[in-house]
């Protein structure tokens, strides 16, 4: 089980998120996007937190336009919470610890 978070790519994606025997976090961000900046420490938390149920991958949105586009990314910071292949949650924009803590609890239960 992952302790940290996974950087991946497009062509990563299908082995890293949709095949994972875990649910996966996704975290889409951008270099030059100041929020995804301070949702660094949050995601490390959540990482930490979870890390016996959930993989916490974060990709790079102008790098891998296909998963970007495939999952309806609109604005960074995004989240998606994918479970045996399937879309369970989204959300997007930058949100505190506990509101990224309580959005994964719920949706993984």
């Amino acid at each position: 089980m992952s302790t940290g978070v996974i950087t991946i790519t497009d062509t990563e994606f299908e082995t890293e998120v949709l095949k994972s025997e875990q649910p996966v976090l996704v975290y889409f961000w951008a270099s030059w996007c100041g929020p995804c900046k301070l949702m660094a420490p949050v995601i490390n938390t959540a990482a930490s937190n979870f890390s016996d149920r959930l993989k916490i991958v974060k990709m790079e949105v102008d790098p891998n336009p296909l998963t970007v586009k495939q999952y309806q990314v609109e604005g960074v910071p995004a989240f998606r919470l994918v479970r045996d292949g399937q879309l369970l949650a989204a959300t997007e924009g930058a949100i505190g610890k506990e509101k990224l803590l309580s959005f994964i609890e719920a949706n993984l239960n």
